[in-house]
């Protein structure tokens, strides 16, 4: 930590709110800029500056999946780009997993600020592109089998000098996806955050002079590690495990094993991953940099959940994990699909500290993102294509039930599309969107949240193809003290002479005009010993529709006619 600072308290606490400011810009820019309703609707990005060594100093809220990755992408441009060569105007690119990110959809924008001839900061936008090429519409193929069927590789490239983009790059990117104007709106929509927060930060240097905006820089980072370290001391330390398996990769549904080991000390937190799966054939691995995000994100749950993100609260985390796991996968291994892999990190570390941490984590839930593509070719030749997490039902807590329809951990801030909005921007009709009561499951002193139905109707007359990765498909949320576990997710398909086809991977399924794609999702693991649930709990249940009498007296033992007795004599 640094302890000698020039510039008063107070003003760095301006500044530092400044700074956050430019971060929050930076997202509202990109959205309002970009042309795809994943990022406008959804918002599948995340804005940040980072400091001159790629140390994240404020950070947009959006994916948790990109609380970590900023860095190591940053660094991975330094290696191919050092700073002497930089000049003011220059313009980075980088994607997937080997250049310290996600996957290949996932284009890092990274743009160096100047304060004279001198390199003091980064912009950076990551924005889920909806096409980049490759195998199938949306370029994320759940069978690929390597990162070359993935769509475009962007290996650390200078996309502009000094201020002039090499429009050659464009033109390669336009020939080579399937939405040229979507995915060159991507493109100019980070340009534009990161842009905005060169003249920002410059606007901030220019008052407040240069010392002083480094100086808060430190400040910013030093804060973070003290507000992570007086967090730990609240923790109880000790060793804890926990296991799990990955529902298949893709291309075989064999569950794939995973564990952590997770030491806690008054000033470290250690997660080791060792002994998890080795990488395998299908693109449910995620590189290094998602698996970072993935401990970054539970860690920060845990010390300070309300807090700004930045590299110095994060100091305390180390993560351990042998290369050329499914955590930490090699190119050319596919990393398409790392959201299903990464949830499984967090929710690792999740089922490992829950017991020890009641007040702060629940029990297991839905984790997928439950992602699916949609798409297909307009009469005139044009594509679309529709991609969209669904949220779901998490885990009951030791005070209270879970949350249902929520977003998974991994997604952050991020939205699903509203039925307008389907209806809207393309050929498909959604026809429910509602709860998954029916599925019963996570019953508990504290039940776990519902998961939701949604259902998709093909308008197209040329018909459509279906792609979808729904992890906890086979392996259910997790139920804690005596809680029920919860339900699985899955596809079905609908067809119009009734027949059905379901499951929890598919890849190019065809969908013909009227057939309907249900999205199920499942609920969370309960907490406790469902036969302490209070009667009253109960009774709102029943009055709610959330449980029926059948479901009462299976999960609860108890009779409608009883709790509906007992309410009544309250």
């Amino acid at each position: 930590m640094h302890s000698t600072r020039t510039s008063d308290v107070f003003t760095r606490e301006i500044v530092r709110s400044k700074l956050l400011a430019i971060a929050s810009e930076m997202g509202v820019v990109l959205a309002r800029t970009s042309m795809s309703p994943i990022v406008y609707e959804v918002l599948d990005f995340a804005c940040g500056l980072a400091d001159a060594e790629g140390r994240v100093i404020a950070q947009d809220n959006g994916l948790c999946l990109f609380t970590g990755t900023f860095r190591p992408q940053i660094e991975s441009i330094l290696r191919r780009h050092p700073v002497a060569a930089m000049r003011p105007g220059d313009i980075y690119m980088t994607n997937g997993g080997a250049g310290g990110g996600t996957h290949a959809n996932d284009v890092a924008i990274v743009i160096p600020v100047f304060a004279g001839e001198r390199m003091i900061a980064f912009s950076i936008s990551v924005t889920h592109w909806m096409e980049l090429g490759g195998k199938v519409l949306g370029s994320l193929a759940p069978d690929s089998t390597e990162v070359f069927q993935e769509g475009m590789q962007f290996p650390q490239i200078r996309l502009a000098r000094e201020g002039v983009i090499d429009e050659e790059i464009v033109e390669i990117i336009r020939a080579n996806v399937r939405l040229p104007i979507m995915t060159i709106g991507d493109l100019t929509a980070g340009i534009a955050a990161g842009r905005i927060a060169e003249r920002r930060l410059d606007e901030i240097i220019g008052r407040y002079g240069l010392d002083t905006t480094l100086e808060t820089f430190e400040e910013i980072l030093d804060h973070g590690e003290r507000l992570a370290l007086d967090a730990l001391k609240r923790v109880p330390p000790g060793v804890y495990e926990a296991t799990d398996a990955i529902d298949g990769d893709g291309i075989t549904t064999d569950p794939i094993p995973v564990r952590v080991r997770v030491e806690v000390t008054p000033d470290r937190m250690i997660c080791d991953f060792t002994g998890s799966s080795p990488q395998v054939q299908g693109p449910v691995n995620c590189a290094r940099g998602a698996l970072m995000s993935a401990c970054k994100t539970i860690f920060k749950g845990i010390v300070a959940p309300q807090a700004p993100s930045n590299e110095g609260l994060f100091r305390p985390l180390e993560v351990i994990c042998p290369e050329g796991t499914v955590f930490t996968a090699i190119r050319p291994r596919p990393t398409g699909w790392y959201f299903e892999g990464s949830a499984f990190a967090t929710e690792l570390v999740w089922k490992a500290l829950a017991p020890v941490l009641p007040q702060r984590l629940s029990a297991g839930s839905y984790v997928s993102l439950a992602a699916c593509y949609i798409g297909g070719v307009h009469a005139n030749g044009e594509y679309w294509v529709m991609g969209t997490p669904q949220d779901g039902g998490w885990g009951a807590s030791i005070d209270d039930d879970g949350e249902s329809g929520l977003i998974a951990t991994t997604d952050g801030d991020t939205f699903n599309y509203p039925a307008e909005v389907v209806e809207h921007a393309f050929p498909l009709a959604m026809e429910c969107n509602r709860l998954n009561v029916e599925a019963g499951g996570g019953a508990g002193r504290q039940r776990g949240g519902f998961g939701t139905i949604r259902e998709y109707r093909v308008t197209s007359p040329e018909g459509a193809s279906l792609l979808a990765s729904l992890g906890r498909s086979a392996t259910v949320p997790w139920g804690i003290d005596g809680g029920i576990d919860g339900t699985i997710n899955y596809w079905e398909v609908v067809r119009t002479n009734g027949e059905r086809q379901s499951g929890g991977r598919v890849t190019g399924l065809s969908l013909q005009p009227g057939d309907v794609v249900r999205l199920v999702t499942g609920n969370g693991g309960g907490w406790g010993d469902p036969g302490e649930r209070p009667v009253e709990s109960l009774f709102d249940d029943l009055l709610d529709g959330y449980l029926s009498p059948g479901e009462l007296e299976r999960h609860y033992g108890r009779a409608a006619a009883d709790v509906l007795a007992l309410e009544n004599a309250r």
